[in-house]
Order: structure tokens, then C-alpha cells, then sequence
């Protein structure tokens, strides 16, 4: 099973189906992980009634990172903001399919930590990583 999961970031880190930028968008925020120097931006389109109905992300890094940026980003269009805020780790490492070590968690979790910056402020992030 594992092997299917690997063949999904390979694909997913090959062929990003989220990729780009929103101009304009209603949240958007970048980050890096300086261990590694991934980078990601994540911007988001946001309804009158709190549902995002576009995002993207965009950056350079390690397959784990940009894979689980694209899987993410993807699984938040329709997502309200408030359902947004209650992502932890482990809904990244379920879209992701496979356990991680812990310097590969971090990669995986740049995205969601991106994420929730950008919809809530910086503060708040590390609590919702822990």
C-alpha cells in the first residue's frame, strides 16, 4: 500500500493540479522551512459566507512538501474557514497516505502551517501544530 501512496506524492510532486497564484485573493501567506529551505505561499478565494471556492499554492522544495501542498490546498476548495482552522497534522499525513519521520514531518507540515497563518494569523500556528 505504501508503494501506491509514494506513486501519488511522486505524481502529485510532478504534476501539481493547484499550482499557481491568486490575483487577487483574500488570504495569502509564504513561509519557509530554514532546515531544508522549502518554500511555500498559499492563497486563497473566500465567499461572502466564510467558503473558499479558490486556492493555490506555490514554491520550491521537496517532493513531501510541494505534494502535500497540492493535496492540501486541494481539499480545502468548499472547506469553510472555520473548518479550515480545525486541520491538524494528522489530516495532512492522512491525505498523504504514508508515515514520516520527523524531518520529513516537517516538510509535510509547512503547507498546513502556511495555511493557517494565512487564515488566522501567525500566532495561533504553532499551538494548531503540536
Amino acid at each position: 500500500m505504501d508503494d501506491l501512496y509514494r506513486e501519488v506524492i511522486i505524481d502529485r510532486y510532478k504534476n501539481p493540479r493547484m499550482r499557481g497564484k491568486l490575483d487577487p485573493h483574500d488570504y495569502t501567506y509564504e513561509d519557509d522551512n530554514p532546515l531544508c529551505g522549502d518554500e511555500i505561499r498559499i492563497d486563497l478565494r473566500v465567499a461572502e459566507n466564510d467558503r473558499i471556492t479558490e486556492a493555490a499554492f506555490s514554491g520550491s522544495g521537496c517532493a513531501i512538501s510541494l505534494a502535500s501542498a497540492d493535496l492540501l490546498v486541494e481539499s480545502v476548495v468548499g472547506k469553510t474557514l472555520s473548518e479550515v482552522k480545525q486541520l491538524s497534522k494528522e489530516d495532512i499525513l492522512e491525505l498523504l497516505g504514508i508515515e514520516l519521520g520527523p524531518v520529513r514531518l516537517k516538510c509535510a507540515l509547512l503547507s498546513l502551517k502556511v495555511m493557517k497563518a494565512g487564515v488566522y494569523g501567525i500566532d495561533a500556528v504553532e499551538d494548531a501544530l503540536s
